[in-house]
């Protein structure tokens, strides 16, 4: 018998009984982070309520791979540790599509750009990358940090393989959130406050994990285990890869 799901406030969220459990789709999320008067603050929005997948909750910006971002071209390289930590369950192909997806989905909701002037401007480039191609950038993948992998539990309506990245809002390319509707009410909130917030469990451990990352940064290697937070046998369990 399946174990049922932990009693939070997502517990009306869950798939309808009887339905095959979905397959987790690749997704990325970014964590743009900035240090006001001692707090650290990171950008987040309200999912709309008429969304099927958290509604209500608060987020970080973030989406689903698509096949575009698999080859787009980069104004800078990710890291080589960030790059190993994603390759230990990743092909390289697939590693910089969630990088890009990262960004690609943060642009579209908030209007933020973590871009680079583009090396190569005037070069055709990907339908559905062509608005943050429009603002002169490339996206900026050195910028990013890996912090976490969560795979959604299988009781859920939709089901995601997401990484969460990390990036220093000093690395933006502009300061002004324009939100495009996905999310509500887009604005910079301290980890604090956030913690306060309806978040899904996922978040609450990826808010703690970015304020001790900050505070004892993790050597710049790939040899360190990675945490990864996915269900098993009826219980969220912590791990790593």
């Amino acid at each position: 018998m399946a174990a049922e799901p932990p009693k939070d406030h997502n517990d009306k969220n869950v798939r309808k009984p009887g339905t095959k459990a979905m397959r987790p789709r690749d997704a990325a999320t970014l964590i743009l982070y900035r240090k006001v008067k001692g707090q650290v603050q990171v950008v987040m929005g309200e999912r709309h309520a008429k969304h099927t997948f958290m509604p209500n909750n608060w987020v970080f910006p973030g989406g689903g791979v698509e096949r575009m971002d698999w080859r787009v071209r980069a104004g800078s390289e990710l890291q080589e540790h960030v790059s190993g930590h994603l390759s230990k369950a990743a092909t390289p192909a697939r590693v910089r599509a969630l990088a890009a997806a990262a960004i690609r989905e943060t642009f579209e909701e908030t209007g933020l750009i973590l871009g680079v002037k583009d090396p190569e401007p005037g070069k055709p480039v990907p339908r559905n990358w062509r608005d943050f191609f429009a603002t002169g950038h490339a996206p900026d993948f050195d910028a990013l940090e890996y912090v976490y992998r969560a795979v959604t539990p299988p009781y859920r309506p939709k089901r995601f393989n997401a990484r969460f990245f990390m990036a220093d809002a000093e690395r933006l390319a502009n300061e002004v959130i324009e939100g495009s509707g996905e999310l509500l009410d887009i604005h910079w909130v301290s980890i604090e406050k956030a913690l306060t917030l309806p978040i899904p469990r996922i978040t609450g451990v990826v808010l703690r994990r970015i304020e001790d990352d900050l505070e004892n940064p993790p050597p710049k290697d790939a040899g360190h285990r990675m945490p990864l937070f996915q269900y098993i046998n009826g219980k969220h369990t912590d791990t790593h890869e």
